[in-house]
């Protein structure tokens, strides 16, 4: 059985947090339907990476928005966390947009066609042998 390190403790109850407090907190009707998809902490606890999805959002300049407006809010969501979590040092804040999850769906895709293709194929290939 694998122990939890502590930076995977911490980062699990900021992902918690943040998806609370940016739903609820932060009023800027910019910022789009975010999910908190992972935080990743460092070493030291000096930085936490937030990665986050947008529900329906794939273009770049809405991403780059909603990452604007959460960079904007950086500091008041620190100081919500420092009241949230007891923590000597809150880790500095960095958001990221989480491209993954539009990749796993581009492979997804890709695999649905393929599979498409060689039903097509097959059946294709049963036609010619009946005749």
């Amino acid at each position: 059985m694998r122990e939890f390190k502590r930076t995977d403790r911490v980062a699990d109850q900021l992902q918690q947090e943040l998806a609370v407090l940016i739903q609820r907190e932060i009023k800027d009707p910019r910022l789009g339907m975010v999910t908190v998809s992972s935080v990743k902490v460092s070493r030291d606890l000096g930085y936490a990476d937030i990665y986050i999805t947008l529900l329906g959002e794939n273009d770049a300049a809405r991403i780059d928005e909603n990452l604007k407006v959460l960079r904007h809010a950086r500091g008041f969501l620190r100081s919500q966390i420092a009241n949230r979590i007891k923590l000597r040092h809150v880790p500095e804040l960095r958001f990221h947009y989480d491209e993954s999850v539009v990749r796993g769906q581009r492979l997804s895709s890709l695999i649905d066609e393929a599979v498409a293709d060689d039903r097509r194929r097959h059946e294709d290939d049963d036609e010619d042998e009946v005749r």
